[in-house]
């Protein structure tokens, strides 16, 4: 499943907003019908990840990572524990909890960006600030693309 994207949405007082109706609908032709919502590990927004690709990377991670390495099972632990399921009332809304919207920074003002596989969640001045960089984006993209090393 691939989603595309960048919409934004308002949050109410309790914390619920919509998720796009672009993104219900893919997850619809694709048969999902929940996603798992995190933290992310680099940027303070959000990230939520179809329940079968949250599958996918849990079972890769399980497969590198030893049960008898107290290191690796530190690391699922961490990782597993920042993750919610994320239901969506008849209304196409979800609740992002007090303890997340303090991480990310959102108050009201909400961006959803489509990040190929998965949806990232930020406040909107985080979001419009991490992105306004732009000028440094073709020469990034041409040294990721290239199969030269640099």
């Amino acid at each position: 499943m691939r989603f595309i994207g960048d919409y934004s949405a308002k949050a109410d007082s309790k914390g619920r907003v919509f998720l796009p109706v672009a993104f219900r609908k893919a997850m619809e032709q694709a048969g999902e019908d929940r996603l798992i919502m995190r933290t992310d590990l680099f940027q303070h927004c959000l990230v939520l990840y179809p329940e079968s690709l949250w599958n996918s990377m849990l079972d890769t991670m399980s497969s590198r990572l030893s049960k008898w390495n107290g290191k690796h099972q530190q690391i699922m632990r961490s990782f597993v524990a920042e993750a919610e399921i994320v239901e969506l009332d008849n209304n196409g809304r979800f609740l992002i909890s007090k303890r997340k919207q303090v991480y990310a920074n959102i108050k009201q003002d909400v961006r959803f960006l489509a990040v190929d596989d998965h949806i990232e969640v930020w406040d909107k001045d985080s979001c419009d600030s991490a992105l306004s960089d732009n000028d440094s984006l073709g020469m990034e993209l041409q040294k990721a693309m290239s199969q030269e090393e640099n």
